[in-house]
Protein backbone atom coordinates (compact mmCIF):
# COMPACT_ATOMS: atom_id res chain seq x y z
CA UNK A 1 0.00 0.00 0.00
CA UNK A 2 1.62 3.26 -1.10
CA UNK A 3 2.79 5.80 1.40
CA UNK A 4 1.60 9.30 0.58
CA UNK A 5 2.69 12.72 1.77
CA UNK A 6 0.17 15.52 1.30
CA UNK A 7 -0.06 19.14 2.46
CA UNK A 8 -1.69 19.91 5.79
CA UNK A 9 -2.32 23.19 7.59
CA UNK A 10 1.00 22.96 9.49
CA UNK A 11 3.15 21.22 6.90
CA UNK A 12 3.20 17.76 5.41
CA UNK A 13 0.97 14.93 6.61
CA UNK A 14 1.94 11.28 6.28
CA UNK A 15 -0.61 8.73 5.16
CA UNK A 16 -1.32 5.37 3.60
CA UNK A 17 -3.58 5.36 0.55
CA UNK A 18 -5.22 2.28 -0.91
CA UNK A 19 -7.03 3.09 -4.19
CA UNK A 20 -9.52 1.03 -6.14
CA UNK A 21 -9.28 0.53 -9.88
CA UNK A 22 -12.79 1.92 -10.40
CA UNK A 23 -12.53 5.67 -10.86
CA UNK A 24 -15.91 6.29 -9.23
CA UNK A 25 -15.29 4.10 -6.16
CA UNK A 26 -16.62 5.52 -2.87
CA UNK A 27 -14.09 7.16 -0.55
CA UNK A 28 -13.27 6.69 3.13
CA UNK A 29 -10.86 8.31 5.55
CA UNK A 30 -10.00 6.60 8.84
CA UNK A 31 -8.95 8.67 11.86
CA UNK A 32 -6.67 7.40 14.63
CA UNK A 33 -6.92 7.69 18.43
CA UNK A 34 -5.34 10.29 20.71
CA UNK A 35 -1.79 11.24 19.65
CA UNK A 36 -0.65 11.83 23.22
CA UNK A 37 -1.63 8.32 24.27
CA UNK A 38 0.16 6.45 21.51
CA UNK A 39 -2.44 6.88 18.79
CA UNK A 40 -1.17 6.53 15.22
CA UNK A 41 -2.54 5.51 11.84
CA UNK A 42 -1.10 2.04 12.48
CA UNK A 43 -3.34 1.45 15.49
CA UNK A 44 -4.85 -2.01 15.12
CA UNK A 45 -8.46 -0.86 14.94
CA UNK A 46 -7.61 1.91 12.45
CA UNK A 47 -5.62 -0.55 10.33
CA UNK A 48 -8.44 -3.09 10.36
CA UNK A 49 -11.09 -0.48 9.55
CA UNK A 50 -8.95 0.70 6.66
CA UNK A 51 -8.86 -2.77 5.13
CA UNK A 52 -12.52 -3.42 5.88
CA UNK A 53 -13.47 -0.36 3.83
CA UNK A 54 -11.05 -1.35 1.08
CA UNK A 55 -12.58 -4.84 0.89
CA UNK A 56 -16.00 -3.19 0.50
CA UNK A 57 -14.77 -1.35 -2.60
CA UNK A 58 -13.69 1.98 -1.11
CA UNK A 59 -10.57 3.93 -1.96
CA UNK A 60 -9.23 4.50 1.55
CA UNK A 61 -6.85 6.94 3.22
CA UNK A 62 -5.58 6.80 6.76
CA UNK A 63 -2.99 9.28 8.01
CA UNK A 64 -1.09 10.56 11.01
CA UNK A 65 -2.33 13.71 12.67
CA UNK A 66 0.16 16.56 13.09
CA UNK A 67 3.16 15.70 15.24
CA UNK A 68 2.71 11.94 14.80
CA UNK A 69 5.19 9.88 12.78
CA UNK A 70 6.42 11.92 9.83
CA UNK A 71 3.53 14.41 9.98
CA UNK A 72 4.68 17.92 10.79
CA UNK A 73 3.31 20.19 13.49
CA UNK A 74 2.37 19.74 17.14
CA UNK A 75 -0.67 18.38 18.96
CA UNK A 76 -3.42 21.01 19.02
CA UNK A 77 -6.09 19.72 21.41
CA UNK A 78 -8.33 18.60 18.54
CA UNK A 79 -8.63 21.97 16.81
CA UNK A 80 -5.69 21.48 14.49
CA UNK A 81 -6.43 17.77 14.14
CA UNK A 82 -9.86 18.64 12.73
CA UNK A 83 -8.13 20.86 10.18
CA UNK A 84 -5.80 17.95 9.37
CA UNK A 85 -8.80 15.71 8.74
CA UNK A 86 -10.36 18.31 6.45
CA UNK A 87 -7.07 18.55 4.53
CA UNK A 88 -6.96 14.75 4.20
CA UNK A 89 -10.49 14.71 2.81
CA UNK A 90 -9.61 17.51 0.38
CA UNK A 91 -6.60 15.52 -0.81
CA UNK A 92 -8.59 12.32 -1.23
CA UNK A 93 -11.37 14.04 -3.14
CA UNK A 94 -8.92 15.91 -5.38
CA UNK A 95 -7.44 12.65 -6.67
CA UNK A 96 -10.86 10.95 -6.93
CA UNK A 97 -13.05 13.54 -8.60
CA UNK A 98 -15.49 11.00 -10.03
CA UNK A 99 -16.49 9.61 -6.65
CA UNK A 100 -20.01 10.41 -5.42
CA UNK A 101 -19.85 8.98 -1.90
CA UNK A 102 -17.54 9.69 0.99
CA UNK A 103 -17.42 8.18 4.48
CA UNK A 104 -15.49 9.02 7.61
CA UNK A 105 -14.54 6.45 10.22
CA UNK A 106 -12.77 7.08 13.50
CA UNK A 107 -11.70 5.29 16.64
CA UNK A 108 -11.87 6.95 20.09
CA UNK A 109 -10.37 10.48 19.73
CA UNK A 110 -10.59 9.90 15.97
CA UNK A 111 -14.34 9.27 16.32
CA UNK A 112 -14.73 12.69 17.98
CA UNK A 113 -12.76 14.38 15.21
CA UNK A 114 -14.70 12.45 12.58
CA UNK A 115 -18.06 13.58 13.95
CA UNK A 116 -16.86 17.21 13.88
CA UNK A 117 -15.71 16.79 10.28
CA UNK A 118 -19.18 15.47 9.50
CA UNK A 119 -20.62 18.82 10.63
CA UNK A 120 -18.21 20.74 8.39
CA UNK A 121 -18.66 18.70 5.25
CA UNK A 122 -22.15 18.10 3.86
CA UNK A 123 -20.57 15.91 1.17
CA UNK A 124 -19.94 13.14 3.73
CA UNK A 125 -22.44 10.34 3.12
CA UNK A 126 -22.08 8.34 6.32
CA UNK A 127 -19.91 7.67 9.33
CA UNK A 128 -18.62 4.94 11.61
CA UNK A 129 -17.66 5.90 15.17
CA UNK A 130 -15.88 3.21 17.18
CA UNK A 131 -15.65 3.72 20.96
CA UNK A 132 -16.56 7.43 20.87
CA UNK A 133 -15.30 9.06 24.11
CA UNK A 134 -18.58 10.75 25.01
CA UNK A 135 -17.45 11.04 28.63
CA UNK A 136 -14.35 13.06 27.71
CA UNK A 137 -15.50 15.32 24.91
CA UNK A 138 -18.57 17.40 24.20
CA UNK A 139 -20.61 15.99 21.31
CA UNK A 140 -23.39 18.60 21.60
CA UNK A 141 -22.23 20.12 18.30
CA UNK A 142 -24.22 17.33 16.61
CA UNK A 143 -27.32 19.50 16.50
CA UNK A 144 -28.51 18.40 14.11
CA UNK A 145 -26.35 15.49 13.00
CA UNK A 146 -26.26 15.82 9.20
CA UNK A 147 -25.87 12.16 8.19
CA UNK A 148 -26.83 8.68 9.30
CA UNK A 149 -24.16 6.40 10.70
CA UNK A 150 -23.03 3.60 12.97
CA UNK A 151 -21.84 3.99 16.56
CA UNK A 152 -20.22 0.87 17.99
CA UNK A 153 -18.69 0.23 21.40
CA UNK A 154 -17.91 -2.51 23.90
CA UNK A 155 -19.99 -3.22 26.99
CA UNK A 156 -16.82 -3.50 29.11
CA UNK A 157 -15.27 -0.20 27.96
CA UNK A 158 -13.80 1.52 31.02
CA UNK A 159 -12.19 4.38 29.09
CA UNK A 160 -15.42 5.51 27.42
CA UNK A 161 -18.17 3.90 29.56
CA UNK A 162 -21.19 2.51 27.71
CA UNK A 163 -23.67 4.67 29.64
CA UNK A 164 -22.15 7.83 28.13
CA UNK A 165 -22.29 6.36 24.63
CA UNK A 166 -25.89 5.33 25.23
CA UNK A 167 -26.74 8.89 26.31
CA UNK A 168 -25.15 10.26 23.15
CA UNK A 169 -27.10 7.81 20.99
CA UNK A 170 -30.35 8.66 22.79
CA UNK A 171 -29.89 12.35 22.01
CA UNK A 172 -29.16 11.60 18.36
CA UNK A 173 -32.22 9.36 18.13
CA UNK A 174 -34.39 12.37 18.94
CA UNK A 175 -33.31 14.06 15.72
CA UNK A 176 -35.38 13.67 12.58
CA UNK A 177 -34.15 12.86 9.12
CA UNK A 178 -31.26 10.61 10.14
CA UNK A 179 -30.92 7.08 11.47
CA UNK A 180 -28.27 6.27 14.05
CA UNK A 181 -27.51 2.57 14.36
CA UNK A 182 -25.99 1.62 17.71
CA UNK A 183 -24.27 -1.71 18.27
CA UNK A 184 -22.57 -2.92 21.44
CA UNK A 185 -20.12 -5.83 21.48
CA UNK A 186 -20.66 -7.89 24.60
CA UNK A 187 -17.61 -8.03 26.87
CA UNK A 188 -15.41 -5.88 24.63
CA UNK A 189 -13.15 -3.21 26.12
CA UNK A 190 -12.21 0.10 24.51
CA UNK A 191 -9.69 -1.58 22.20
CA UNK A 192 -11.59 -4.78 21.25
CA UNK A 193 -8.50 -6.70 22.31
CA UNK A 194 -9.85 -10.22 21.89
CA UNK A 195 -9.48 -10.93 18.18
CA UNK A 196 -12.12 -13.65 17.85
CA UNK A 197 -14.70 -12.51 20.38
CA UNK A 198 -14.49 -8.74 19.98
CA UNK A 199 -12.43 -7.42 17.05
CA UNK A 200 -13.88 -9.68 14.35
CA UNK A 201 -17.51 -9.18 15.44
CA UNK A 202 -16.98 -5.41 15.54
CA UNK A 203 -15.54 -5.39 12.03
CA UNK A 204 -18.34 -7.67 10.89
CA UNK A 205 -20.97 -5.22 12.13
CA UNK A 206 -19.17 -2.37 10.36
CA UNK A 207 -19.04 -4.31 7.10
CA UNK A 208 -22.70 -5.35 7.30
CA UNK A 209 -23.83 -1.81 8.05
CA UNK A 210 -21.78 -0.04 5.39
CA UNK A 211 -22.56 -2.66 2.73
CA UNK A 212 -26.28 -2.28 3.39
CA UNK A 213 -26.06 1.50 3.14
CA UNK A 214 -24.10 1.29 -0.12
CA UNK A 215 -26.67 -1.09 -1.57
CA UNK A 216 -29.48 1.31 -0.70
CA UNK A 217 -27.88 4.31 -2.41
CA UNK A 218 -26.88 2.43 -5.57
CA UNK A 219 -30.25 0.86 -6.31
Amino acid sequence: MPEVIFPGPEGRLEGRYHPQEKRDAPLAIVLHPHPQFGGTMNNKIVYNLHYAFYEMGFSVLRFNFRGVGRSQGEFDQGVGELSDAAAALDYLQAINQNSRHCWVAGFSFGAWIGMQLLMRRPDITGFVSVSPPANMYDFSFLAPCPASGLIINGTADRIAPPRDTESLVAKLHEQRGITITHTQIEGADHFFRDEESHMKPMLGHVTDYVTKRLTEVTR
